[in-house]
């Protein structure tokens, strides 16, 4: 789309040029496509010129609608045409950044759970109140796969290369990314609190801030009334009204996604993380643990996913079934992904992350 960002374009496809050169093959081919095969400007002034136009018959598994600035207002009938036209021809449909929003517009996300970057959750889930909106990093469900903004995109490529080709594939490009976490289906955006109230409750930002800063020793609900001059029951309904959940609820969540922080980033021991987030007790830290995230925090530790299955997805895998061709019109030309490859084999760096 135009005005798309270019971090979540790079975040997308750098995962694909990197396992084509750790592998030594070429896994992976990418295009960009637009309408007419016109060029494209990025939010941040740089042109793209596609590889071609999205009329064209492409064999893809996989057409993922980068979205930046003001995608909902960019999108035409000529786009949804499209997409819904891929959608019949049962091709894997994705988004990144606010690229949701083109594919809801398409009616292509109904009934299907999606992410998108939290600027946007509210206003989606008004516009369209089918589709099963998330506040996850991504969302794989069935053949949708959508993503926020930012980086966010680099971990949902990751986890799907991690599915096609193995974890020690995706671990190692995350090594050369220095990418400390490859972050999966369970890791949700921070979405500030000022964006999903504003500035109409100040008493309960205010009582949030207080629970932020206190998950160690923790305070009680007449406590946290106290400081904020309400009433408990006050206090209770601020919380149902605007955030559906009780207070102690509220706490316990942040509280729990404190500890799996910990967990993933730290290497405090179980005991040091459930001390360090208000737990008396370890069983009792477990138990909450595994009702909320669905694993105990041993197997969350040692990378053990609790997601749901999820039906295969495949990308454009040279050694799957699906295999991408190059473009009917474009047969002389060498992809992009196998310039980046005999590229990078000049370079000094070249397979310095060995798979075995």
């Amino acid at each position: 789309m135009n005005n798309f960002t270019l971090i979540s374009l790079a975040s997308a496809i750098e995962p694909l040029r990197m396992a084509n050169q750790l592998s030594g093959a070429e896994l992976y081919q990418w295009f960009t496509l637009t309408p007419g095969g016109v060029q494209v400007q990025a939010s941040d002034g740089l042109n793209v010129t596609p590889d071609a136009a999205m009329e064209e018959s492409l064999a893809l598994d996989i057409i993922i609608v980068c979205g930046g600035y003001s995608a909902q207002h960019s999108a035409t009938r000529e786009h949804f045409s499209w997409l819904q036209q891929q959608a019949r021809q049962h091709r894997t449909l994705g988004a990144i950044c606010t690229g949701s929003w083109v594919l809801a517009q398409a009616g292509l996300l109904d009934h299907y759970e999606a992410s998108i970057h939290w600027e946007c959750i509210a206003s989606l889930k008004e516009a369209f109140p089918k589709i099963e909106l998330s506040s996850r990093l991504f969302s794989i469900d069935r053949d949708r796969m959508t993503s926020s903004g930012g980086t966010a995109p680099l971990d949902m490529m990751l986890n799907l290369i991690a599915r096609e080709h193995g974890k020690q594939l995706s671990a190692g490009i995350s090594d050369m990314f220095i990418y400390d976490r490859v972050r999966n289906e369970q890791d949700q955006q921070r979405v500030p609190l000022k964006h999903v109230l504003g500035s109409t409750q100040p008493k309960l930002l205010e009582i949030v801030a207080l629970m932020e800063s206190n998950l160690e020793e923790l305070l009680t609900l007449d406590e946290l009334a106290s400081y904020a001059n309400l009433s408990r029951r006050q206090l209770e309904r601020l919380f149902q009204k605007y955030l559906s959940c009780s207070p102690s609820r509220y706490y316990l969540k942040l509280r729990l996604v404190r500890a799996r922080q910990l967990l993933k980033q730290s290497s405090l021991s179980i005991i040091e993380v459930a001390s360090a987030c208000g737990f008396a007790s370890t069983p009792h830290f477990s138990k909450c643990y595994r009702e909320y995230f669905g694993l105990p925090p041993r197997e969350e530790r040692l990378g053990i996913s609790s997601q749901r299955p999820a039906a295969p997805v495949m990308a454009a895998s040279l050694n799957s079934s699906s295999t991408l061709q190059p473009p009917v019109t474009t047969e002389a030309r060498v992809s992009a992904a196998m310039k980046a490859l005999a590229q990078a084999r000049d370079e000094p760096t070249f397979a310095s992350i060995m798979l075995h």
